[in-house]
Protein backbone atom coordinates (compact mmCIF):
# COMPACT_ATOMS: atom_id res chain seq x y z
CA UNK A 1 0.00 0.00 0.00
CA UNK A 2 1.53 3.29 -1.05
CA UNK A 3 2.07 6.19 1.36
CA UNK A 4 -0.61 8.85 0.97
CA UNK A 5 -0.70 12.51 1.85
CA UNK A 6 -2.30 13.25 5.22
CA UNK A 7 -5.87 14.57 5.14
CA UNK A 8 -9.49 13.67 5.68
CA UNK A 9 -10.42 10.24 4.48
CA UNK A 10 -13.51 9.32 6.42
CA UNK A 11 -16.60 8.82 4.22
CA UNK A 12 -14.81 9.97 1.03
CA UNK A 13 -15.75 6.86 -0.85
CA UNK A 14 -19.50 7.49 -0.45
CA UNK A 15 -20.83 8.81 -3.75
CA UNK A 16 -23.51 11.04 -2.33
CA UNK A 17 -22.84 14.74 -2.80
CA UNK A 18 -24.43 15.96 0.47
CA UNK A 19 -22.28 13.49 2.46
CA UNK A 20 -19.15 14.84 0.80
CA UNK A 21 -20.11 18.43 1.69
CA UNK A 22 -20.70 17.50 5.33
CA UNK A 23 -17.35 15.71 5.48
CA UNK A 24 -15.54 18.72 4.01
CA UNK A 25 -17.22 21.04 6.52
CA UNK A 26 -19.46 22.72 4.00
CA UNK A 27 -22.97 23.91 4.80
CA UNK A 28 -22.05 25.14 8.29
CA UNK A 29 -21.82 28.59 9.72
CA UNK A 30 -18.42 30.08 10.12
CA UNK A 31 -16.73 29.17 13.38
CA UNK A 32 -15.71 32.83 13.78
CA UNK A 33 -18.78 34.58 15.15
CA UNK A 34 -18.85 38.32 14.57
CA UNK A 35 -20.42 40.68 17.11
CA UNK A 36 -21.90 43.94 16.03
CA UNK A 37 -19.86 46.62 17.79
CA UNK A 38 -22.79 49.05 17.83
CA UNK A 39 -25.07 46.69 19.76
CA UNK A 40 -22.33 45.84 22.24
CA UNK A 41 -21.66 49.54 22.92
CA UNK A 42 -25.41 50.19 23.31
CA UNK A 43 -25.66 47.36 25.82
CA UNK A 44 -22.69 48.62 27.84
CA UNK A 45 -23.99 52.21 27.89
CA UNK A 46 -27.42 51.09 29.13
CA UNK A 47 -25.79 48.91 31.81
CA UNK A 48 -23.51 51.70 33.03
CA UNK A 49 -26.36 54.23 33.16
CA UNK A 50 -28.52 51.75 35.09
CA UNK A 51 -25.75 51.12 37.64
CA UNK A 52 -25.07 54.83 38.06
CA UNK A 53 -28.76 55.54 38.66
CA UNK A 54 -29.18 52.77 41.26
CA UNK A 55 -25.89 53.19 43.14
CA UNK A 56 -25.50 55.91 45.75
CA UNK A 57 -22.09 56.56 47.28
CA UNK A 58 -23.42 58.98 49.91
CA UNK A 59 -25.60 56.30 51.53
CA UNK A 60 -28.94 57.85 50.68
CA UNK A 61 -31.78 55.80 52.06
CA UNK A 62 -35.24 55.79 50.53
CA UNK A 63 -37.81 57.53 52.71
CA UNK A 64 -40.91 55.54 53.63
CA UNK A 65 -44.02 56.42 51.63
CA UNK A 66 -46.12 59.13 53.25
CA UNK A 67 -43.27 60.32 55.48
CA UNK A 68 -42.54 64.05 55.58
CA UNK A 69 -39.09 64.54 57.14
CA UNK A 70 -38.19 67.70 59.04
CA UNK A 71 -35.67 70.08 57.47
CA UNK A 72 -32.32 71.16 58.95
CA UNK A 73 -29.33 73.24 57.88
CA UNK A 74 -26.67 71.34 59.83
CA UNK A 75 -26.70 67.73 58.67
CA UNK A 76 -24.18 64.91 58.25
CA UNK A 77 -23.96 62.04 55.78
CA UNK A 78 -25.73 58.78 56.59
CA UNK A 79 -24.13 56.32 58.98
CA UNK A 80 -24.45 52.54 59.15
CA UNK A 81 -26.81 51.87 62.03
CA UNK A 82 -30.28 50.44 62.68
CA UNK A 83 -33.00 52.70 61.27
CA UNK A 84 -36.17 53.15 63.29
CA UNK A 85 -39.01 54.62 61.21
CA UNK A 86 -42.32 55.87 62.57
CA UNK A 87 -44.94 56.02 59.82
CA UNK A 88 -48.40 56.89 61.08
CA UNK A 89 -48.76 54.68 64.13
CA UNK A 90 -46.50 51.90 62.86
CA UNK A 91 -42.87 51.46 63.95
CA UNK A 92 -40.39 49.84 61.56
CA UNK A 93 -36.81 48.77 62.31
CA UNK A 94 -34.80 48.46 59.10
CA UNK A 95 -38.08 48.12 57.20
CA UNK A 96 -39.56 45.33 59.37
CA UNK A 97 -42.66 45.99 61.52
CA UNK A 98 -41.63 46.44 65.16
CA UNK A 99 -44.68 47.60 67.03
CA UNK A 100 -46.95 50.63 67.01
CA UNK A 101 -47.39 53.90 68.84
CA UNK A 102 -51.12 53.64 69.65
CA UNK A 103 -50.56 52.97 73.36
CA UNK A 104 -48.32 56.03 73.68
CA UNK A 105 -50.76 58.24 71.74
CA UNK A 106 -53.76 57.07 73.77
CA UNK A 107 -52.11 57.51 77.18
CA UNK A 108 -50.36 60.72 76.06
CA UNK A 109 -47.49 59.71 78.38
CA UNK A 110 -43.94 58.71 77.64
CA UNK A 111 -43.43 54.93 77.93
CA UNK A 112 -41.17 52.14 76.78
CA UNK A 113 -42.28 50.39 73.58
CA UNK A 114 -41.56 46.74 74.40
CA UNK A 115 -41.52 45.29 70.87
CA UNK A 116 -39.09 47.99 69.68
CA UNK A 117 -36.97 47.49 72.81
CA UNK A 118 -36.65 43.73 72.22
CA UNK A 119 -35.66 44.12 68.56
CA UNK A 120 -33.06 46.81 69.27
CA UNK A 121 -31.64 44.81 72.17
CA UNK A 122 -31.31 41.75 69.89
CA UNK A 123 -29.55 43.90 67.27
CA UNK A 124 -27.12 45.17 69.92
CA UNK A 125 -26.33 41.62 71.10
CA UNK A 126 -25.84 40.45 67.50
CA UNK A 127 -23.44 43.34 66.84
CA UNK A 128 -21.44 42.49 69.97
CA UNK A 129 -21.20 38.83 68.91
CA UNK A 130 -20.03 39.66 65.39
CA UNK A 131 -17.55 42.37 66.54
CA UNK A 132 -16.15 41.02 69.83
CA UNK A 133 -12.99 43.18 69.79
CA UNK A 134 -14.70 46.53 69.04
CA UNK A 135 -16.62 48.88 71.31
CA UNK A 136 -20.33 49.08 70.54
CA UNK A 137 -21.09 52.48 68.94
CA UNK A 138 -24.69 52.52 70.17
CA UNK A 139 -26.00 54.67 67.30
CA UNK A 140 -29.56 54.44 66.01
CA UNK A 141 -31.09 56.52 63.21
CA UNK A 142 -34.63 57.80 63.67
CA UNK A 143 -36.73 58.44 60.57
CA UNK A 144 -39.79 60.18 61.97
CA UNK A 145 -42.44 62.29 60.25
CA UNK A 146 -42.33 65.94 61.29
CA UNK A 147 -46.02 65.80 62.27
CA UNK A 148 -45.65 62.98 64.84
CA UNK A 149 -46.47 63.98 68.43
CA UNK A 150 -43.51 64.88 70.65
CA UNK A 151 -44.51 62.26 73.26
CA UNK A 152 -44.16 59.53 70.59
CA UNK A 153 -40.73 60.83 69.51
CA UNK A 154 -39.58 60.94 73.16
CA UNK A 155 -40.88 57.39 73.76
CA UNK A 156 -39.05 56.01 70.71
CA UNK A 157 -35.91 57.94 71.73
CA UNK A 158 -36.08 56.66 75.31
CA UNK A 159 -36.80 53.08 74.22
CA UNK A 160 -33.72 53.15 71.97
CA UNK A 161 -31.61 54.44 74.87
CA UNK A 162 -32.93 51.70 77.20
CA UNK A 163 -32.07 49.08 74.55
CA UNK A 164 -28.43 50.23 74.52
CA UNK A 165 -28.50 52.86 71.78
CA UNK A 166 -27.82 56.15 73.63
CA UNK A 167 -26.56 57.95 70.51
CA UNK A 168 -29.56 58.93 68.42
CA UNK A 169 -29.46 60.69 65.05
CA UNK A 170 -32.51 62.05 63.26
CA UNK A 171 -32.94 61.70 59.50
CA UNK A 172 -33.74 65.10 57.97
CA UNK A 173 -33.91 66.84 54.61
CA UNK A 174 -30.87 69.08 54.32
CA UNK A 175 -31.51 72.76 53.71
CA UNK A 176 -28.94 74.97 51.98
CA UNK A 177 -26.77 76.88 54.46
CA UNK A 178 -27.92 80.44 54.89
CA UNK A 179 -25.35 83.25 54.96
CA UNK A 180 -26.96 85.20 57.81
CA UNK A 181 -26.65 84.00 61.40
Amino acid sequence: MPVQNPGRRLMRHVGLEFVAKKVEGGGHRSTNASLSLTSMIDFLVVTVVFLLMTFSASGETPVAKGLNLPKAENALDMIDSPMVSVVGSQILVDGSPSGNTRAVEESDRMQRIDELFNILKAKRELWKQTHPTKDFPGVVLLQIDQNIKAVVVKSVFQTAAFAGFPNVSFMVNKLPMSGAH
